[in-house]
């Protein structure tokens, strides 16, 4: 199931719209605030697919009875450009144990690269639901790449995948590469174009660099 909630009226689309904006985007803390801001949201709507069990809570005056949560996800996230949205679900899901994934894309190839995984830092995942969050969704392979790691630790009872914009190649890779069943993946907006360096169109640049500052890889 993929669920765009650029599709839908809400405040997420006026958040995408600022992380597109070239002249928002020369502010590097506005523009980790929003995709933190966003995973928020994420956050929210992914909260109402999940379980819940009757609790009693004592006020100051009497009894209350109220919903929450049985168990709360697994949050992973891919080194660097998902770390902002993985503060924002993190916010929301605060009890949650994380996951993180250091995943790079192999140029040596000419015309063609490779994803490979070099770390991988997790809790036992038998059983629970996991959310795995990125700013982008490009080709899919890194995303693709981060999930077999995971579930090589253990099969999650349910994998939520959120990206805040993706490639529509990207949508398609994963819906033909991930499990039929037990797996949703959530986004922000779809873009039609890809180049091939891998670039969504229009999409909104390097979120890694326009995050955290432009990168010298060694």
């Amino acid at each position: 199931m993929v669920i765009n909630l650029g599709n839908q009226q809400s405040f997420v689309s006026q958040l995408v719209s600022e992380l597109r904006d070239a002249k928002i985007q020369s502010d590097s803390m506005r523009f980790r605030r929003n995709l933190e801001r966003i995973g928020e949201f994420f956050a929210y709507e992914i909260s109402k697919k999940l379980h819940y069990e009757n609790r009693e809570v004592v006020t100051a005056l009497g009894t209350a009875t109220v919903p929450v949560l049985k168990e709360f996800p697994i949050l992973a996230t891919i080194l660097r450009a998902g770390l902002p949205v993985h503060k924002g679900l993190l916010n929301i899901f605060d009890k949650s144990e994380n996951a993180f994934v250091s995943a790079y894309h192999d140029h040596s190839k000419e015309d063609q690269f490779m994803v490979d995984v070099e770390y991988v830092s997790s809790p036992e995942l038998t059983g629970r639901t996991l959310i795995i969050s990125d700013a982008m969704l490009a080709t899919g392979h890194s995303m693709f790449q981060t999930y077999k790691a995971l579930i090589g630790i253990g099969k999650p009872a349910h994998t939520h995948i959120v990206s805040v914009v993706a490639s529509a190649q990207g949508i398609e890779y994963l819906k033909s590469s991930l499990p039929k069943t037990g797996t949703t993946i959530w986004v922000g907006a779809i873009d039609d174009e890809l180049t091939a360096h891998g670039y969504i169109v229009p999409g909104l640049g390097d979120a890694g660099d326009l995050a955290y500052g432009k990168r010298h890889d060694f």
